[in-house]
């Protein structure tokens, strides 16, 4: 058995972790022996998935690694940015999200929910960005990560619930001695797209080697790119038709004429158009691919040994991040208004239509309508008290283009700090307790919204100079005229700011003793290790909105933002063995088992909640026969918790995505079963009339639900790491992983609730729960409108769900001296088998590998891989990445539901040429194969100065369009897929370093 110093069990103590397939992005393999070195010299060990300290014993976890040298070359400027080149990461919301992001960017391992995987810093956990329990990757210190380990599959056992899909742990460098300061800059081949940043780290040793300390401050800044600025998506395209579309909400405005449906006013605002005349709203000039971000960080962490057998320690880490999203001009979406026939803007062929085709009397069956006196006797009654007054109830759409854009600015305040002390019991068993606290404040800053009640204040007006209900200053509105009618005063009426503010806080207290006895398996060297802790956590969390968005006033916002409250306690007990079975023997060089279980107790901060407890565990090993070839296997039993949202948020209405309504249309009118349905949902009144929204967007009602419960997951992993010693430099690993998540915290997809009513028309669907829960808006029979007055689809939450999803990883590395050069080669590849999911055992059991629709949201191709080749000289590096991502294709259950949709419609040759656009163009049923390069070159100027340079997509390879109401409004925007995709084209960095 191998003997640790008590300074080498302290340094091998910084944070609960395990030894993976690697270390660094080279082979896993061969590592026992080099880590007992570096542990013995005193340098700090961090590994990724096991809470065993010693460094000896090789785990049967397969970790991957990006090296910060790898980040240095691809020039990443944030955590998002490192994650998005690994190949099984999906990706989640971040930069290139405009509409959905709220100023947070998030990782999503293996396509199972962003909160389903853990991000540690360190091993440790860091306080959440907001009630889903997420953490915000904004404020990892980039500047000082060592590296990135990416460790697959359930690993509850080892830190706790939401680690079912995997952990992601930036590991900072540590024992930093000296200055270090980095500046960068990126611009766009455009030349829009400015990103700036700088680090200064400054470290030291002191008292001998006692003690360590280490400070870094950061700034980075970037500049937006709108989507007007790419010919790609300059204007918006919609995927049915391939043609030039946008949003019904409009200019001019939209009303709705009775038994005509809606119309549009003409261009120059005298009279009314048909639809087949409609002016859809391109929004995309004013959305953007890369959202304008600001962060300012500081980091700081010390040690320092008391004595041989203890050392105290502290990390701290603040940053406030300003995010904006930009996007198109707010206005009146759907809404129901009263308008006097004396409304000074109406001219008289407008006024004329409206008493002609509204109903001036809801209590009589059919549409009153005016005759041409009364019209005309109602035109001149400008006062209530005029028994001539008259007044009608239309749906009202008018984007407010002289107002300009919506703009959303999140500022997140972010602080953690934690405070340590570790010993060594005996000179191979150590002890480490620590205590955390964290808080992030999320305020989001509402500007460029018209409010819905003072849009119908506005329109209820005789006169040009006051309102009939003037107690606010009241400037009554012109909803009639041609574009550019709305003016300063009106819109300065029409408008007011709005405020909510998230946030959260972590405190958590842990303990932890591992090492060994020196108790050794009869075949084995080294001894059987062991760790054994408790720990405690308390969540709290809170969304907080003004009034103004509490009520949902503001014109497309998306719905209402309730007051939500909530928080949890946690207490947990755990341990874990290694237990060396045989060594050093022929065919068994090792043979090492592993195993760990941990018990979990909830308190949840609600009257009447029981709480509840869980037990996870896993069970591993490798069998390593011959020095080149290591076997190794895992198996989990997870669970996740619900969070704060899933648990406290209110039922609320908010927007989601769908293109093809089956109540649109005249199909309604032919199908009687059909008919029923819909007027059941509270479309009767306008059979053949019902739209679907140009822009694929449609109301949803769903939260969080108290009676949730533990999800649980299965998961196990095999594979291999070879290092042949015929092949000096080469090293492989190849593992296959299997989740499966059972009792999932899921809500339906939007063509899961659709299904779930309309696949199977009958007699009595008309009664069936699943199709009496759509609400439609009782002013149009749409699923889009008002969220106070049009709840759409139900999509509740609950424990109902599956999901799962299985692939391999696979690694490869060579390195050699050419003599003139040093060569490294490198892959990190991922073939991703399944990703299911399935909402409720009656719902379609859906798969998303290779697939993107409005259900399948984020794109996850069946195969992907990043392969960088390197040539270093003395004093001059040139790198190349090249990154592949495998073709995809439109979702083919989404496709039997669009061709069902087009058929019951009477579409004409729905999958040819259909010339009526109900179904997906074929053009965009497909995207394929990518492939992407960057070029790096990297000059060692002096010992203390270095000069990268980067071109990114050096081939300036352009998105392939597929319009914008193919998918979700989050992942597809600007006619493409931009999380994925690169869509801002060939971009340029360089970056100084300096070290003293």
């Amino acid at each position: 058995m191998k003997t640790f110093s008590k300074r080498a069990l302290l340094r091998a103590s910084a944070a609960p972790a395990i030894l993976g397939a690697s270390l660094i992005a080279t082979a896993a393999f061969a590592q026992d022996a080099p880590q007992a070195a570096e542990a013995e010299a005193g340098d700090t060990i961090i590994v990724t998935g096991s809470l065993i300290k010693n460094p000896n014993l090789a785990q049967s976890n397969p970790v991957l690694t990006t090296t910060a040298d790898q980040i240095e070359l691809k020039q990443n400027n944030t955590a998002e940015d490192i994650l998005r080149e690994i190949p099984g990461i999906v990706p989640s919301i971040g930069s290139a999200v405009n509409n959905g992001n709220g100023g947070a960017s998030f990782v999503n391992l293996r396509g199972l929910g962003s909160n389903r995987n853990l991000v540690l810093l360190d091993g440790d956990r860091m306080v959440p960005a907001e009630l889903n329990g997420r953490f915000d990757l904004n404020n990892v210190p980039v500047a000082l990560v060592e590296r990135v380990d990416v460790l697959t599959g359930g690993a509850s056992t080892t830190y706790g619930a939401d680690a079912i899909s995997g952990v992601v742990n930036f590991v900072t460098k540590s024992d930093f001695s000296g200055l270090e300061a980095n500046f960068s800059n990126q611009i766009t081949d455009e030349g829009d797209g400015n990103y700036v940043r700088a680090d200064v780290t400054m470290g030291a040793n002191f008292d001998d080697g006692r003690g360590n300390v280490v400070f870094a401050i950061g700034y980075q800044q970037s500049d937006p790119v709108y989507q007007g600025g790419r010919d790609f998506s300059v204007d918006n395209i919609d995927s049915y038709s391939g043609a030039i579309g946008g949003s019904g909400t409009a200019t001019p405005s939209r009303f709705s004429l009775g038994a005509l449906g809606t119309r549009q006013v003409t261009a120059d605002g005298t009279a009314f158009r048909p639809t087949s005349a409609f002016d859809a709203f391109n929004f995309n000039p004013y959305n953007i691919f890369q959202t304008p971000f600001e962060r300012f960080n500081m980091f700081g962490s010390a040690k320092y040994e008391i004595s041989d057998a203890v050392e105290v320690y502290s990390r701290g880490i603040f940053s406030k991040n300003t995010v904006n999203t930009i996007i198109a001009p707010s206005g009146s979406f759907g809404l129901s208004v009263q308008v006097p026939v004396s409304n000074p803007y109406l001219t008289a062929a407008q006024r004329t239509a409206f008493c002609a085709n509204n109903d001036f009397n809801a209590g009589l069956a059919g549409i009153q309508s005016l005759t041409v006196a009364q019209c005309s006797a109602a035109a001149a009654a400008t006062s209530t008290s005029d028994p001539n007054y008259r007044q009608f109830t239309t749906t009202f759409s008018r984007r407010a283009t002289e107002l300009g854009p919506r703009v959303s600015e999140f500022t997140t305040t972010f602080f953690d700090y934690k405070l340590g002390a570790r010993g060594g019991i005996t000179d191979s068993i150590s002890w480490d307790v620590s205590g955390a606290y964290g808080e992030s404040e999320n305020i989001q800053t509402q500007t460029g919204y018209w409010l819905n009640s003072r849009v119908r204040q506005a329109l209820l007006a005789t006169s040009t100079d006051a309102c009939l209900t003037d107690t606010n200053g009241c400037v009554p509105l012109n909803a009639f005229g041609a574009d550019g009618s709305i003016t300063d005063s009106m819109n300065s009426y029409l408008t007011a700011n709005s405020q909510i503010a998230t946030k959260t806080s972590l405190a958590q207290v842990k303990g932890l003793i591992s090492g060994d006895f020196g108790l050794t398996a009869p075949w084995a060297g080294d001894a059987v290790g062991f760790a054994i802790g408790g720990e405690y956590r308390k969540y709290q969390a809170s969304q907080e909105s003004d009034l103004l968005s509490q009520s949902g006033d503001l014109g497309g916002a998306g719905g209402a933002a309730p007051n939500i409250a909530g928080g949890y306690d946690v207490y947990e007990a755990y341990g874990e063995l290694v237990v060396p079975l045989v060594q050093d023997k022929p065919f068994f060089q090792d043979l090492t088992v592993q195993g760990g279980a941990r018990y979990s107790k909830y308190s949840i901060d609600a009257a009447g909640s029981p709480g509840y407890e869980t037990w996870t565990w896993n069970v591993g090993g490798s069998w390593t026969p011959v020095d080149a070839i290591k076997i190794r296997g895992n198996y989990a039993r997870a669970v996740r918790a619900p969070n704060i949202a899933e648990l406290f948020a209110p039922n609320n209405t908010g927007l989601t995505n769908l293109s093809i309504d089956p109540c649109a249309g005249s199909a309604p009118l032919t199908n009687a079963n059909l008919a029923a349905v819909c007027t059941a949902q509270g479309g009767g009144d306008y059979l053949g009339l019902i739209e679907n929204d140009p822009a694929g967007q449609i109301n949803a009602t769903s939260g969080g639900n108290l009676s949730v419960g533990p999800e649980k997951s299965n998961s196990w992993k095999i594979g291999a790491v070879f290092q042949p010693d015929f092949i000096p430099g080469f090293s492989a690993t190849v593992d296959y992983y299997n989740i499966k998540v059972t009792g999932a915290i899921t809500t339906p997809t939007p063509g899961d609730a659709i299904s779930a009513c309309f696949d199977n028309l009958s007699a009595a669907s008309a009664s069936d729960p699943a199709c009496t829960i759509i609400r439609r808006n009782p002013a149009s029979g749409n699923l889009f409108g008002e969220s106070t007055t049009t709840g759409g689809l139900f999509l509740g939450l609950s424990n109902l769900g599956t999901l799962k999803t299985d692939g391999v990883d696979l690694t490869l590395n060579y390195d050699r001296d050419i003599g003139f050069a040093k060569l490294s080669l490198s892959l990190n590849g991922n073939w991703t088998g399944s990703s299911k999911f399935q909402a409720s055992p009656s719902s379609l059991n859906r798969e998303c590998t290779g697939f993107y629709s409005v259900n399948c949201a984020s794109i996850q191709p069946e195969w992907q891989f990043s392969q960088r080749s390197t040539l270093a000289f003395k004093d001059f590096d040139v790198s190349l990445l090249w990154r592949y991502i495998d073709g995809v294709s439109y979702e083919p259950a989404a496709y039997d539901d669009d061709l069902a949709a087009a058929v019951g419609a009477g579409c004409t040759d729905p999958e040819g040429a259909d010339p009526d656009g109900c179904m997906i163009d074929p053009e965009f049923r497909k995207i394929p194969a990518e492939h992407y390069f960057d070029l790096t070159g990297r000059f060692h100027i002096t010992d203390n100065l270095t000069l990268t340079l980067t071109m990114q997509n050096a081939l300036n390879n352009k998105p392939k369009v597929v319009g914008s109401t193919i998918g979700s409004t989050s992942y597809n925007s600007g006619n493409v897929y931009p999380s994925t995709y690169d869509a801002l084209g060939r971009r340029y960095a360089a970056s100084v370093k300096f070290r003293f």
